[in-house]
């Protein structure tokens, strides 16, 4: 064999050398960020969404931050339809209407802490976010000598230091994967159509004062009973020992 054959194999071998280290390279770097992610998965907190359950449940909530001349009519309607509920309540709006808190208590609802200034939370440092949480807590349970064990963000706006510090108060942070709008100024018929995605295990997220929710009850509670669904308030949805999984599902943990 002759020197040229020789140097053209030599290079085809390093050539091919090169390739084999160049995707060996990428491989790792690959295993890397697959490694990463999964790091990430685990330890990023998600609130509940929805819940993972066989029970032919829902979920209505009502967020409570700025008016309230619809709340009687809404408390009127639930009982109408012997309808338990969950509310969400801001510090500001519950120091404005403490007796509505105590009605909300006293006809078997839920009430649930929504902060106390309505503020982005992410935004806080921890330490306001505690004081966020415990003065809204502290304002509930004075109104009603109940604990608070629900928390829902404003404007849905979490991270892992905000679900860590309400985990620290034994609160459970709670979403929605069924949005009615109503805020948006919705006919009723609209905010139905949205409830309506409602299934098992779902969590529907309403405004206490949004312009046509006092029409659009009705509606909700129409269809959720066609289905066969039942409405009951969060806490009865929920599990106390628990995990969620990336898409927000609670699912009950093991040998509960």
């Amino acid at each position: 064999m002759n020197n040229t054959k020789i140097t053209k194999i030599e290079k085809k071998i390093k050539l091919l050398a090169l390739i084999l280290a160049i995707i060996s390279t990428i491989s790792f770097a690959l295993s890397l960020i697959n490694a990463q992610t999964e790091v990430f998965a685990q330890v990023r907190k998600i609130p509940v969404y929805k819940v993972d359950t066989q029970k032919s449940c829902i979920s209505l909530t009502f967020d409570a931050a700025w008016g309230s001349d619809k709340t009687q009519g809404i408390l009127d309607l639930l009982d109408k339809y012997q309808i338990k509920c969950t509310f969400f309540l801001v510090s500001f709006w519950i120091k404005a209407n403490p007796e509505l808190v105590k009605e909300i208590d006293k006809r078997g609802h839920e009430i649930g802490t929504h902060s106390a200034t309505h503020p982005d939370m992410t935004k806080l440092s921890k330490e306001k976010m505690l004081e966020e949480l415990t003065d809204s807590c502290n304002r509930i349970t004075e109104l009603t000598g109940k604990k608070v064990r629900l928390f829902r963000p404003p404007f849905g706006a979490y991270n892992n230091t905000l679900i860590s510090v309400a985990e620290s108060l034994n609160l459970i942070t709670i979403q929605w994967d069924c949005d009615s709008l109503d805020w948006k100024g919705s006919s009723a018929l609209e905010i139905a159509t949205r409830a309506q995605r409602a299934s098992k295990g779902s969590i529907i997220l309403c405004h206490n004062n949004s312009d046509n929710i006092i029409k659009a009850i009705p509606l909700i509670v129409e269809v959720a009973r066609n289905k066969g669904l039942k409405i009951i308030p969060v806490g009865e949805l929920i599990y106390q020992h628990y995990y969620v999984d990336s898409q927000g599902v609670q699912h009950e943990k093991p040998n509960y």
